[in-house]
Formats: C-alpha cells, structure tokens, sequence
C-alpha cells in the first residue's frame, strides 16, 4: 500500500504532493515501482495535528480524488473516519475505507456494506498520535480483544469477514513499548482468513530505534516490515514503494515460498 498524503501537514512528507498535478505523478509513480494499493489521505493524524471538520476533507477529496483514479489502475484506499467523506470516495474511484477511528460507528459499517468495499479497521486504543492509553491487561490482549470485537459485529451488521483488514495501529494512543510488543507478536493477532496491515512507515517508533531522520527511516521500516511479514502481515503501508516492493519480495520468497510452490 503506497502512501499519498495529499495534506500540508503530514509527518513525513507533507506538502509535497497536495496539488492534483503533483498527487497523480506521484500517484503513478508508485504504481511504476509496484503499489497494488494506493491509500489516499486528505487529513494528517500527525503528533499536534489541526483536525478538519468532514466538509473541509470532502472539499479536498473533491479536488484530488477524481484525477488521481483517472490516472491509476491500482485500487485506491482513502483514509478517513468521517463516512459522508467515506462514500463521496467510493462514488469517486476509492474502493477500500482506511478507517482509523478505532471504533464501530454504523454510519461507517452502512457505508462499507452499501458499497461492498473493503474495510481497514484500526485499533487506537481511544488515544491518538498524541495521547497514549494504559492497557490493564497488556496492549497485545486489548488489540485482538478489539479485533473479535470488531470483526463480530461487522459480521452481524452484514459485512463479510473477507472484506475486513486489521491495524495494529502503531503509534496511535500507544507507548514505545507497546509498539515494539506489537511488532515482535504480530502472529498474535492472525486467525484464519483475517488479513492484517502494518503501517508503521517512517514513524516515531523507527527513529526512536535507530536514530534516523528522513528518507533515512526508510531502512529501519525495511527491518521492521519483514519481520512483520513473517509474523503473518499481509499489507504494508509505505512511503518509499520501490524499496519496499524489492525487500518484500525476499521476504515472501522466505516466508511463504514453500506455500507458493
């Protein structure tokens, strides 16, 4: 899943992208170097982030959405927790929902169910990038205690099980520590025909680790991801698509290659 962050504001790479013009070469570009997704994010949920209201996002998906999906080929994600901002994408090219809110809201699982799209769903512990939550029985419990959860009650809202993918959320209303518990038992939180997503490109937990800045993350994302791959994750979500592409595909050749054939 190649990141395109069309907003002024995001950790890494904000401002680079956020004209139409510069969102679609970009756009292209990651599907070039091997993007199956393209996850498009009109709001930044950076540490100290401004939140916009959902007219606001729905103005600027309105902008960029449209072009972006008309010069693709890939399947586009967009990164929301508002559901009028939800469907307007799938109206407009996106077929998958990149949910970050953490919770069940049934506008949202309305919408998902509506349009048969794939659904991200995102454990945040009720914290953000800002905000870190205490877990009573451990993060790795309060994770795949909410991935039951949620996957129990997309299903009875009518939601197939295989339309629904799972984040662990780094970063999000979690310590450095539970971080890193996360990524060392990912295996924890695979069940039979449960797809899992790692996002943790470039974050905080990488730099905190190696001490790097920059592009310079992209190595530590690199390491972190292929362990990831190997505990079961089946997307990943990155910024540098090419590097990631060509590590990943050494990491299945590893990993699921004798399952390949």
């Amino acid at each position: 899943m190649g990141i395109l962050n069309i907003t002024p504001d995001s950790f890494f790479d904000g401002g680079k992208w956020n004209t139409p013009e510069a969102a679609c070469r970009h756009a292209m570009d990651m599907e070039r170097d091997g993007a199956d997704l393209i996850d498009v994010g009109a709001q930044s949920t950076r540490p100290g982030h401004t939140p916009l209201c959902e007219d606001d996002e729905m103005r600027i998906l309105a902008d960029f959405l449209p072009p972006i999906a008309a010069c693709t080929h890939v399947p586009l994600s967009v990164d929301t927790f508002f559901p009028r901002a939800a469907e307007y994408a799938l109206q407009n090219g996106a077929s998958v929902v990149n949910d970050v809110s953490g919770i069940f809201q049934e506008r949202m699982a309305a919408v998902v169910r509506a349009y048969n799209a794939g659904w991200i769903v995102m454990h945040n512990g009720g914290g953000d990038a800002d905000r870190v939550r205490t877990y009573a029985h451990g993060v790795t419990e309060d994770v795949a205690a909410f991935f039951d959860d949620m996957e129990e009650r997309a299903v009875r809202f009518g939601i197939s099980a295989d339309h629904i993918c799972y984040d662990i959320g780094i970063g999000f209303g979690k310590s450095h520590a539970d971080n890193m518990e996360l990524l060392r038992h990912i295996s924890k939180f695979k069940r039979p025909n449960r797809a899992l997503l790692t996002a943790l490109s470039c974050k905080r937990v990488i730099a905190y680790e190696t001490g790097a800045d920059g592009d310079d993350r992209k190595y530590g994302t690199i390491a972190a991801n292929t362990l990831a791959i190997a505990g079961g994750t089946d997307f990943i979500r990155v910024h540098h698509v090419r590097e990631a592409v060509l590590a990943v595909k050494m990491a299945d050749a590893l990993v699921r290659g004798e399952d390949n054939g």
